[in-house]
Order: structure tokens, then C-alpha cells, then sequence
């Protein structure tokens, strides 16, 4: 696929929000410069374009006006994952992949960027395309799952059949390794992670 057309869809059409957002932001640009990149490198309509300082504001980075003019490595962990977010919208893409997006994070900070995920796919009617090995993350976040082993598809379905009637065996063994089978102390986790979120 020629440049041009790749230009029209990445950024545009699909963006991406990677595991690690230090390696992936550039430490000698301001995060308000590297938001507005997008703009300037895709050059999509006015009326796909979000403005960098209200990303800012609704991934909820505090004091945004000032976040402007700072550097990747003057944020935590969690905001630098927001500030990633707030880049992969600065288009409007219809698709974002999130490539183990919180799987760097710690539990509390993981929970918070899920439901602001969340929240943004309800806001700006967008699909996710999660990949991630935390199971618990999948259950609670995907509406389907798909089931990979080795690079090859073994089992896909809506995420309540997957996770209470796994027919494949590799998806049972998964499923086995990662959850704890105890109702009780799924509920209680689940629970928490709602808390956490408030």
C-alpha cells in the first residue's frame, strides 16, 4: 500500500496505544507538541481533529493547561497511558488497538484507564481491539473474545461464552491457569476493581 494511503487510514481510520508510552513518546517533545502531531502529520478535516488541550482535559490530566508544555518523563506511569490515549484520539480514528495498554500498570491505575476507556468508546462511538493476556482485564472489559495459540485462532465468541463454556481446551487450560475458579473471590475482585473506579 502506497504511503499516501496508509497516511489515510493510520491515525485517521486506526490508531494505537502501545504497552510502554515512555518508549513511545518522544522525550524531547512537549506532550501538548506530540498531540497537535497528529494534526499536523495527517492533516485530516477540521472536523476530525480534537484539540490537544481538551484531550488533555478529557483524559483527565490535571492542570492540562500546564501539561502542555511538559515532558513525557515528568508524568507517572498512568498518566503517560492517558496521554497516549488522548494522541490515539486527536483524529477521531474509529478503531483503536491497544496493544497490552495497561498490562505496565499497577491494579488501582489499570482499573481507572480501563473505565476511561470505557467511558471514551461510549463518547466518541469508537471499537477497541484489545490484545491482552491478563484474562480478568478481557472478562470485565471485552464484549468478544478471541482465542489465540501460537498465531492461530482456536476459539472466538461473544466473552460470556468464552469465559463460562470454553469448548476449546487450550481456552480451559487458560482460563484454569488465570482465574481463580472461587465465585466468591471473583466477586470480591470484581468488587474492588468497581471501587477503585468511583
Amino acid at each position: 500500500m502506497p504511503a499516501e494511503q496508509r497516511r489515510r487510514i493510520n491515525g485517521c481510520t486506526i490508531a494505537m496505544i502501545f504497552q510502554d508510552p515512555l518508549a513511545h513518546l518522544n522525550p524531547v517533545y512537549t506532550v501538548g507538541w506530540q498531540i497537535a502531531e497528529m494534526v499536523r502529520l495527517l492533516g485530516a478535516p477540521a472536523t476530525r481533529r480534537r484539540p490537544a488541550l481538551g484531550l488533555l482535559r478529557r483524559v483527565r490530566i490535571p492542570e492540562p493547561e500546564a501539561a502542555m508544555r511538559k515532558y513525557p518523563h515528568q508524568f507517572s506511569g498512568g498518566q503517560r497511558q492517558r496521554i497516549a490515549i488522548a494522541r490515539a484520539l486527536a483524529m477521531e480514528p474509529r478503531l483503536i488497538v491497544c496493544d497490552e495498554a495497561v498490562s505496565a500498570l499497577d491494579g488501582s491505575i489499570q482499573a481507572q484507564v480501563i473505565e476511561l476507556l470505557d467511558g471514551l468508546r461510549r463518547e466518541f462511538g469508537l471499537s477497541y481491539l484489545f490484545i491482552a493476556h491478563d484474562l480478568p482485564v478481557v472478562r470485565d472489559f471485552a464484549d468478544r473474545v478471541v482465542i489465540m495459540k501460537w498465531g492461530e485462532m482456536v476459539e472466538k465468541g461473544p466473552v460470556r461464552q468464552i469465559f463460562d463454556a470454553a469448548r476449546h481446551p487450550y481456552t480451559r487450560a487458560l482460563l484454569s491457569a488465570s482465574l481463580d475458579p472461587d465465585p466468591a473471590v471473583q466477586a470480591t475482585r470484581r468488587a474492588a476493581r468497581q471501587l477503585e473506579t468511583a
